[in-house]
Formats: structure tokens, C-alpha cells, sequence
């Protein structure tokens, strides 16, 4: 087993492999950039190593300073955490070629699975349900009319190399198309470096279901069965539960079976996660992509299986082999995780900043906190604004339910704006609470938060100001503009 871990990451994923890495007896190994000196993660390791400016690009994804950074301090193997270099194949073989333990796939698995295009072609090659689409090589807009006139309109044209809803448009009919082809590839061009695009079937009204994968590296591979991330917002997942509630037994255990192959299909090790489209009318299901490191929502599956999945990698990567086969995965109750981000639901979801002057966090039985804030500590505008995500397990789903609407009313953040409330407002809504939930949720029984109105209790309003009024000595302005580079799917970016 490692003796030391370099964590290449920050905020709520570097605390909770740090908790992880101390379980184990583990030293873990911070990084930081000049923003976040005084952040959470720092303060809980013995050991950290300053890599640079604020700017992702001259810190947390500057491959040569990670790759340094766990050189000088004698780290035998880096944890990526999610976002920044996690699925960066060039980061995986650079740790490889230092002698570095990749905690995550090896870099052809994440190669072959980060271009969609063709990922769809291997899966559909293992018999794995893709949606009906065009995944060719032959790019030019009359290849695409063709093509969508054989798959039937509407189609989704989407980047090869995309996520985050960025080169992605919907097209109702032929004369939209070309249009469509042109945006999508300037804007894939933009965010991405590769203007590649393919077309896909657009079903309506869809859920995004996804299976837990675990492999190690002597041919076992399981999965921990799934999550339901169909409440979402410009294709940006905030809610997410399991089990979930469209999947019978029998469609649970079939789905299961097919992620498994995906995986297999291309040889994958560590954590990953398949995910698919799910057609309410019919109850087929498509492969959608996959996501070859540990998900932000890992944290419903750890409540509901007992596993720890960031220890689970960490086993694997030391070489060791999956310690339960797929009849000895259980799960049990129901577990939901909402993601609390510092933006404004009345302004549009901008993410906002500042100092967070007061954190008071519900506490109670089966309540979790995974979190890298604290009071007194700033939101800058730099990096993704999670601030934290609170997940909930209870027996039944009735109970998680009123258990998460308890927690976030007790939630209390002031000195930055947040979308607690609005959380609230998705928790309670009689058609969460009925399970009729769709990708379109939010738009469709929520229509836009600008036009309701911000009321704070007048106990807070006084709270804040005393807090500010603390504070304002030791605090300057914080502009209004955000360092966006290297940064695909900030919400900073319009």
C-alpha cells in the first residue's frame, strides 16, 4: 500500500480523499494555487506544496508543476479527484512516465473513451444499446442531411470531444440544420480544440440514469448499481438519488449486466461510471458516455452500499483486487445528494463571491456533509462555485426526502449568495416527490426563479450585517469578472 498520496485538486473532492487517504494511515499531500493558501484542504494535511497563480491553467491543470510537486514530496501515487486533469489522458501518462501511480484508468482506457464519437462505435461493437445517430468520419453538412434524415427528426448534434452541454444544439427540422452543424462546430472548435461532431436521435422527454463501475486489474469488474441525475439545469446535474424509481428489479439488473460490459470493453480499471439515456415512454435505455474517474454524486452510492469509493480506488491502483464480487453488493434505504453552489437563482445563476461570514451546517442522524468552506473563508473567482453537497440517507424515499427538505432549511450560508432555496423549492415539488422526473424538470415545473422574489428573515438580514460589519476591515472588493481559462464548463462562461 502507498505510504503517500498527492491530492491534485481542491475544495470538497481534496477533503474528502484526504478523509479517505487518513482512514487508510495514508499521508496525504496537498497542492494549492495562490487563491487558495488558506482554504480548507490546505489546513487538514501535514504537507502541501504551493503550484502557482490563481489561473487554473498556471496551477491545477499545469501537468508539469502537478507532476513536480509530487516529486518534492515523495509522493508514490496522485489522486486527480474530478474536474481539472481527472480524465486527461496526457496527465495519466505523464504520471506513468515519472514513475507515478495514476490513481483512475490507464490513459488508452481514458483515451478511447473521451472522444464520444468513438466510444459509441466501441460500445455498439460490444453490443451495448447506443442511441440511433451518425458517428462517421465524413463531417460535411450533406453527409449530416442525410444522416438525419435516415435517423428522423428531431436529432441532437453534438462535439465528439463535448461535455457540459457545450456544441450541442437541437434540431427540430432540415432547414435548421446546417445552422445547427455550424454553430455546434464553432463552439466545439472554441471550448475544445477539435470541431469534430456527430448526430444522435433526440428523445424528448429522457432521464439520465447511470451505473457505478468498479474494476480492478486482474479481470474483475462490478457495479454498484445506480444513480438517478435527471434534475438538471443546462445539462448540469443538482440533484441526485438511488435508487431510482423508473428501474424495475429486473431492469436494474439488466442495465447493470450491460454497464459492466461496457467497461469491460475497454478494459477499464478503478472507479468509472456508464452512463445512459432513459426513454420514459418505452423504457429503453441508450449509452450515453462514460466518466472515467469518481463522480461528484458518489456520495448516495457510498450511503446505500456501504463502500467507500475513494478508498476503493485507492486499493485498486495499489494493485490490489476487489474484495466482494457482484452477489455480495447489497443496498439498502434511499439517498439523495444536492449540490449548494454560490450563485444567485434571481440573477440568472451567476456565480457570485465573497467571504462566507457565517456557516451554520444541519446536523442529525444520516446527514453528510461533503465540504471545503468555512467561515471566514472566500468564495473566489477562479474556480467552479460548489461550495458543498449535502446528502441524506433514510430507510424509505418518502423519509430521505423529508429528511434532505429538514436539512437545507437548516442549512444557513451568509456572506454569499447560494441556491439553497431553490433547492427547497426542487425537493418539495409534487412531482419530485411523485418521481415524474425528466431532464426538462426545472424548466418545466419551476419556469425561471428570476421572477420570484429574494425575501431574507429579518434575523438574517441583521446577522449579516453585524457579520460584515466585523469584518469589513480585513476584507476588500472582489471583482466582478472571473478567470475563466482552462476552464470548459465554468459557469462563468455564457
Amino acid at each position: 500500500m502507498f505510504k503517500k498520496i498527492l491530492i491534485a485538486n481542491r475544495g470538497e473532492i481534496a477533503v474528502r480523499i484526504i478523509q479517505a487517504c487518513q482512514e487508510m494511515h495514508i499521508r496525504a499531500v496537498a497542492v494549492y494555487s495562490e487563491a487558495d493558501r488558506l482554504s480548507l484542504h490546505v489546513q487538514q494535511v501535514d504537507e502541501s506544496v504551493d503550484i502557482g497563480k490563481s489561473s487554473p491553467l498556471e496551477s491545477y491543470l499545469c501537468i508539469e508543476k502537478i507532476i513536480a510537486a509530487a516529486r518534492k514530496s515523495g509522493a508514490e501515487a496522485i489522486h486527480p479527484g474530478y474536474g481539472f486533469l481527472s480524465e486527461n489522458r496526457d496527465f495519466a501518462q505523464a504520471c506513468q512516465d515519472a514513475g507515478i501511480v495514476f490513481i483512475g484508468p490507464a490513459p488508452d482506457a481514458i483515451r478511447r473513451m473521451g472522444d464520444k464519437r468513438k466510444a459509441k462505435a466501441i460500445m455498439e461493437g460490444a453490443g451495448v444499446p447506443v442511441v440511433p445517430g451518425y458517428y462517421g468520419d465524413d463531417q460535411s453538412v450533406q453527409r449530416f442531411r442525410v444522416e438525419s434524415e435516415k435517423i428522423g427528426f428531431p436529432v441532437m448534434v453534438k462535439a465528439a470531444a463535448g461535455g457540459g452541454g457545450k456544441g450541442m444544439r437541437v434540431v427540430q427540422n432540415i432547414g435548421d440544420l446546417e445552422s445547427a452543424v455550424q454553430g455546434a462546430r464553432r463552439e466545439a472548435l472554441s471550448a475544445f480544440g477539435n470541431d469534430d461532431l456527430f448526430l444522435e436521435k433526440y428523445i424528448e422527454n429522457p432521464r439520465h440514469i447511470e451505473f457505478q463501475i468498479l474494476a480492478d486489474s486482474y479481470g474483475n469488474t462490478i457495479h454498484l448499481f445506480e444513480r438517478e441525475c435527471s434534475i438538471q439545469r443546462r445539462h448540469q446535474k443538482i440533484v441526485e438519488e438511488t435508487p431510482s424509481v423508473a428501474l424495475t428489479p429486473e431492469l436494474r439488473r439488466e442495465m447493470g449486466k450491460i454497464a459492466v460490459t461496457a467497461a469491460q470493453a475497454v478494459d477499464y480499471v478503478n472507479a468509472g461510471t456508464i452512463e445512459f439515456i432513459f426513454d420514459t415512454r418505452d423504457k429503453s435505455y441508450y449509452f450515453l458516455e462514460m466518466n472515467t474517474r469518481l463522480q461528484v454524486e458518489h456520495s448516495v452510492t457510498e450511503l446505500t452500499t456501504g463502500v467507500d469509493l475513494a478508498q476503493e480506488q485507492i486499493r485498486i491502483a495499489a494493485g490490489e483486487k476487489l474484495n466482494r464480487s457482484q452477489d455480495q453488493v447489497n443496498q439498502y434505504g434511499h439517498s439523495i445528494e444536492t449540490r449548494i453552489y454560490a450563485e444567485d437563482p434571481n440573477a440568472g445563476f451567476l456565480p457570485q463571491t465573497g467571504v462566507i461570514q457565517t456557516l451554520e451546517m444541519p446536523q442529525g442522524p444520516h446527514i453528510r456533509h461533503d465540504t471545503g468552506i468555512y467561515a471566514g473563508g472566500e468564495v473566489s473567482v477562479y474556480y467552479d462555485p460548489l461550495l458543498a453537497k449535502l446528502t441524506v440517507f433514510a430507510e424509505s424515499r418518502v423519509k430521505a426526502i423529508e429528511r434532505m427538505s429538514r436539512a437545507l432549511r437548516g442549512y444557513v450560508i451568509l456572506g454569499v449568495r447560494h441556491n439553497i432555496d431553490f433547492l427547497i423549492d426542487v425537493i418539495e415539488h409534487p412531482e419530485f416527490a411523485a418521481g415524474a422526473t425528466t431532464t426538462h424538470f426545472i424548466e418545466e415545473c419551476l419556469g425561471d426563479p428570476k421572477e420570484r422574489s429574494l425575501e431574507l428573515p429579518k434575523e438574517a438580514l441583521m446577522a449579516a450585517a453585524i457579520a460584515e460589519t466585523i469584518l469589513e476591515r480585513n476584507v476588500g472588493s472582489h471583482p466582478a469578472t472571473a478567470s475563466v481559462e482552462g476552464d470548459l464548463y465554468s459557469p462563468w462562461r455564457s
